[in-house]
C-alpha cells in the first residue's frame, strides 16, 4: 500500500463557526494530521462549533473514522458542536456500515450546516456497540 497524496487542511471562520476544509483521502497515513488539528481546535482554542468540510474527501478508511469519532467525543465532553458536511458516497457508506452515520451531525452543504439549529440533546453517545 502506498501513501496517498498529502492531506490539505485549511481552517477558516464563518462568524462563530470554525470550519476545517479537508482535501484528499483520509487514511492511516494522514489521519493523525486531522486528529491533531481537530483536537487542537477543540481543546486548545476551545471552539464552540466545529464543522468539517468533506466535499473534497473522496475516501475515508477506519483510522480516519477513528479520528472523527475521537473529535466527536472530545466535542461532547467540552459541550462543543461538531458536524460534518459534504460526505462523498464512499465516506457516507463507511459511516453507515459502522453504524456511525446517525451518531454524527451530518449535512449536505455548508449553508445547510451553518443554518441548521443544534440537534436536540439526547442519548446519542456511541458506546462501541452495534445498532
Amino acid at each position: 500500500m502506498t501513501p496517498s497524496r498529502p492531506m490539505k487542511i485549511v481552517t477558516r471562520q464563518e462568524g462563530e463557526v470554525t470550519i476545517l476544509d479537508l482535501t484528499g483521502d483520509i487514511t492511516l497515513f494522514n489521519s493523525p494530521e486531522i486528529r491533531k488539528e481537530v483536537l487542537f481546535l477543540l481543546r486548545e482554542k476551545r471552539v464552540s462549533h466545529l464543522l468539517l468540510n468533506m466535499l473534497a474527501v473522496p475516501y475515508i478508511d477506519s483510522s480516519g473514522v477513528a479520528s472523527l469519532v475521537e473529535g466527536l467525543k472530545v466535542s461532547r465532553d467540552l459541550n462543543a458542536r461538531f458536524a460534518l458536511y459534504g460526505l462523498s458516497k464512499s465516506a457516507k457508506t463507511v459511516l453507515e456500515l459502522t453504524h456511525l452515520l446517525r451518531v454524527f451531525e451530518v449535512h449536505q452543504t455548508e449553508q445547510e450546516a451553518l443554518e441548521s439549529p443544534p440537534p436536540p440533546a439526547g442519548p446519542t453517545k456511541y458506546d462501541g456497540e452495534g445498532p
